[in-house]
Parts: C-alpha cells; sequence; structure tokens
C-alpha cells in the first residue's frame, strides 16, 4: 500500500469521476483504463495485485462495483477506497437517475432507440478489453489460457451459469493447473 499525498489522492479521485462516465455497461468495463492508470502509469499496483484485486472482490457476495473499492484499498487503504468509490459512484448515479427519467418519457422516440442501439457495440468492446486486460497475467502459463478459452466457448455456446466456470478456475487453482 502507498501513502499517497493530497495530490495524488486528488488525481485518484478525479481520474475514477471520469470513469465514471465511460463507465457503459457497468464498472467492470474500464478495467482497461485503470489498469494503465493504477499498474502503467503510476506504478501503484502490479498487474498481479491489480488482477488478483479484481478477483477478490468479483468472488465476493456484493454489487460488482466493488473491485473499485479493492483497488483503491490496495493503493492507498481506506482514503483510496473512499476515494476511488465516491469517484466512480457520484457521476454514474446522478446521470443514471436523470437519464433514466428523460429517458422512459422518451423511450418510444427515434432518438432514445439510436442511442440504446449505437451503446451496445461500445459496451461490447468495453468488455473484450477487460476481458484482454485480465487475462494478462495467465499469459504465460498453459493451463490458465486453456481455461480462459474454455471459459469463453462455454459461455458463447450454452447458457451454463458462469458460477461453473469459476468453480471449474477454483479447482483448477487449487491442484496447481493454472
Amino acid at each position: 500500500m502507498n501513502h499517497l499525498g493530497p495530490a495524488d489522492m486528488a488525481s485518484l479521485f478525479g481520474h475514477f469521476l471520469l470513469l465514471s462516465f465511460l463507465a457503459v455497461g457497468g464498472a467492470i468495463t474500464t478495467t482497461a483504463d485503470m489498469s494503465r492508470y493504477l499498474v502503467s502509469d503510476h506504478g501503484w499496483l502490479t498487474p498481479e495485485q491489480f488482477t488478483a484485486s479484481i478477483a477478490i472482490a468479483q468472488a465476493a457476495p456484493g454489487p460488482n462495483v466493488l473491485f473499485v473499492a479493492v483497488l483503491g484499498w490496495n493503493v492507498a487503504g481506506p482514503i483510496g477506497a473512499f476515494a476511488t468509490m465516491t469517484g466512480i459512484l457520484i457521476p454514474s448515479t446522478a446521470l443514471s437517475l436523470w437519464a433514466t427519467r428523460w429517458g422512459q418519457s422518451r423511450r418510444e422516440t427515434r432518438g432514445v432507440r439510436a442511442f440504446t442501439t449505437g451503446m451496445a457495440p461500445i459496451t461490447i468492446g468495453l468488455l473484450l478489453a477487460t476481458g484482454w486486460i485480465l487475462s494478462g497475467p495467465a499469459a504465460g502459463h498453459v493451463g490458465a489460457m486453456v481455461l480462459v478459452v474454455a471459459t469463453v466457448v462455454v459461455m458463447v455456446k450454452t447458457k451454463l451459469s458462469p458460477m461453473w466456470a469459476v468453480a471449474a478456475g477454483a479447482v483448477a487453482g487449487a491442484l496447481g493447473l493454472a
């Protein structure tokens, strides 16, 4: 854990504040930029710490956005968790409340339908970038890469619950296969 000064804390808060506006499909879609900012640009986390932070938070019960708090905590303790969570939640919450009310009253208009249709490919692209970043630390391990590919195939081809993939990953990890 780093001891960040006030300027770094303000920068951390501000970065997550901006990411909130890009979090189409949820905060998880912005992990590629979070990795760039926290790992590559500032070196506050290693790639392994970054991936582990997300994995731990996603395995825990509760909202998916909890990984943002874990990242903040691993960067700067409780103040870091507060900075990242308030940064990611305040704008998106206010915008969501306003946009939902506005969009519901205009849901049949051409513009609203075009907007919602156009956002689908953006969300898919952001999720693919997230998958790419999160699979990075497994790149040198054949068993882990086989597990990543198998998970993608199973999720695309079946309606099997993702929890089975999580369980398979846990078993493979416990056996030292991934």
